[in-house]
């Protein structure tokens, strides 16, 4: 059989869902992945594996081969830079302070809607290239710091331009709920109105957003004006997804996965009933330790009732400016298991298997099977746990995306 590339004596973490008590990363000891016009065609043991007629074959010398890495909830694009208020706050200032001397989501607005669409992309690119470096081949970006119909576009047009500029999928994700901008203080009813009636119509005529969010929060918008986001979002045919529970527990999750949402995240606040609700839906919990670590919570996520509740639990890094500047997927792991307990197995299969389904890309991408993209990182490791044990060590190897 005649395929492009063929990788050969490679210990592969395939994270196919296991089937029983089967082994939890899918492993094979000796294996081959073969690959055709950007697919997985072949992946199994070296022995007994079909003669292939390969353009390439490429020896990986023993290396370990997971699945590329998905970065599944990123707020990347934005304009401005907010390390002064990280500064005010480690000499005593409070949040309202901040806000009140123009910090906050404020500032990033301000920055976002001054910066045209090529000083937002040309700004995002060392972001995006730190997590190329670490293995990612997938993520996700959300607008959310522009608060304006042009501005959300603006983001959006440039998150989908950085999928031309380096060899990544980008998903991109329509968050206009994320905030309330300073010209509709007090009227957060009239601003769902314009995410509603003007900004998703547009957004959704352009093409821009594979999915819907909000911030569903006592500092953010409630359950009511969210579920008009929800309705209208569904209208256009738009998946939606959630940030929920984070500070305060307004069931957003329930509500998330009433409407079928591909994720839950944050989730510190999450009550038996929403766990309930998203095991029923498949919703993803998409857990985000940077975000945790950076504002010093305290209340963990309820990961053991996640567990028992057969929820999937995702990881993503949450990069954005103001509450997890964090550009490294490895550290994610390692924070996983450090701060939320969860166990090698779960933080792998959270940055591969669920961090695609998160995306609503199962069927696409995040394990080695065959039919999928072939993305492949190939690491300089002894074992997978290497890769959530070691902080602020980057052993890839290589990176493989579409077969390239």
């Amino acid at each position: 059989m005649e395929i492009d590339t063929l990788w050969t004596n490679a210990r592969l973490a395939t994270m196919a869902e296991p089937r029983g008590t089967g082994d939890a990363l899918g492993t094979i000891a000796n294996g081959v992945i073969a690959a055709r016009a950007g697919r997985i065609i072949h992946v199994g043991p070296a022995t007994g594996a079909p003669a292939f007629a390969a353009q390439r074959t490429i020896d990986c010398a023993g290396r370990w081969i997971t699945p590329g890495l998905v970065d599944c909830h990123t707020h990347l694009v934005f304009g401005g830079n907010r390390s002064h208020e990280f500064e005010m706050r480690l000499e005593g200032a409070s949040y309202e302070e901040i806000a009140r001397a123009g910090g906050g989501i404020v500032s990033t607005m301000q920055a976002t809607r001054a910066a045209g669409e090529d000083e937002l992309v040309a700004s995002a690119l060392p972001r995006l290239d730190a997590l190329l470096a670490e293995g990612v081949t997938t993520i996700e970006i959300k607008s959310g710091y522009g608060l304006d119909v042009e501005s959300e576009l603006s983001l959006l047009r440039a998150a989908r331009k950085l999928g031309t500029l380096r060899p990544i999928r980008v998903v991109t994700t329509f968050l206009g709920a994320h905030a309330l901008p300073p010209e509709f203080a007090g009227n957060p009813d009239g601003y769902i109105d314009l995410v509603c009636t003007r900004m998703l119509p547009r957004v959704a005529e352009e093409g821009l957003a594979d999915a819907v969010d909000a911030f569903c929060e006592g500092i953010g918008f409630s359950p009511e004006q969210t579920r008009r986001v929800f309705d209208a979002a569904r209208a256009l045919g738009l998946p939606v997804k959630l940030h929920a529970e984070q500070l305060s527990n307004l069931h957003g999750a329930r509500l998330a996965a009433s409407y079928g949402a591909l994720s839950a995240d944050h989730l510190e606040h999450l009550d038996e009933d929403g766990i309930a609700a998203m095991a029923q839906s498949g919703t993803v919990a998409t857990l985000l330790p940077g975000a945790f670590y950076f504002c010093r919570e305290t209340r963990l996520p309820p990961v053991a009732a996640l567990r028992a509740g057969g929820v999937p639990i995702a990881l993503a890094t949450d990069c954005n400016p103001g509450t997890s500047p964090l550009t490294s997927l490895l550290l994610t792991l390692n924070m996983g298991a450090t701060l939320f307990r969860l166990t090698v197995p779960e933080c792998l299969a959270g940055v591969t298997r669920n961090a695609a389904r998160a995306l609503g890309l199962a069927h696409e991408l995040g394990t080695l099977e065959v039919g999928k993209a072939c993305d492949l990182a190939i690491w300089d490791i002894e074992r997978p746990a290497d890769l959530v044990y070691r902080m602020g060590f980057n052993p890839l190897h290589a990176r493989i995306w579409s077969g390239k």
